[in-house]
């Protein structure tokens, strides 16, 4: 993870992030969060958070971001949206986390060891370029890059999968690819780059 060594930078990057949750569909509601809990004893995957979705929320509206993203709690969002729909302030939880992994990948600032952001960047980059995701190019990018002992693992599985036609090994661009890719720059262009 690229270190924030700044205050300017944190307090940059904490208004980028703002700015964006802001802007989300009722993500000014972020604001009416009581700190019940309700969230993060919905969570399925709480126990293996380094901090549950209250505290998130929590450290997100004191302004440590970088805390956030030095964790793995967005990246264990199982999204079953549980804790949104358990939300007695109806604060739309899971979009929150989808937000922050996405502004954690454009920002490059996630832990280098972690492997579920780079299998999120590797979908992101396959989504980008061919409209859809491309699965064998998006593991092969993982494998080759985080966890090499996937290929033994799921050598078998992914022979069957390329027998069945599941698992081709050149992508398909999808029609309107470019338009996705528009939208995608478009997005990008609305946010505020860190120094």
């Amino acid at each position: 993870m690229a270190e924030l060594t700044t205050t300017a930078q944190k307090k940059h990057l904490h208004e980028a992030f703002c700015k964006d949750v802001m802007s989300m569909p009722e993500g000014s509601k972020i604001k009416q969060c009581q700190q019940c809990g309700a969230c993060s004893g919905s969570c399925p995957t709480g126990w293996a958070m380094d901090r549950g979705p209250r505290e998130v929320i929590a450290a997100f509206r004191a302004g440590m971001i970088d805390e956030i993203l030095k964790g793995n709690t967005i990246w264990m969002c199982t999204s079953c949206y549980s804790c949104t729909v358990r939300c007695p302030a109806d604060i739309r939880i899971t979009d929150l986390m989808y937000e922050l992994k996405r502004l954690a990948i454009k920002y490059d600032l996630w832990p280098r060891d972690a492997k579920a952001p780079a299998l999120t960047k590797y979908f992101i980059e396959s989504v980008q370029k061919h409209g859809r995701n491309h699965e064998t190019e998006m593991l092969s990018k993982f494998m080759a890059t985080k966890d090499w002992s996937l290929g033994p693992k799921f050598g078998v599985m992914g022979m069957k999968l390329f027998a069945a036609g599941r698992m081709p090994l050149t992508a398909t661009d999808i029609k309107g690819k470019d338009e996705i890719r528009k939208l995608a720059e478009y997005v990008d262009s609305k946010e505020v780059a860190v120094p």
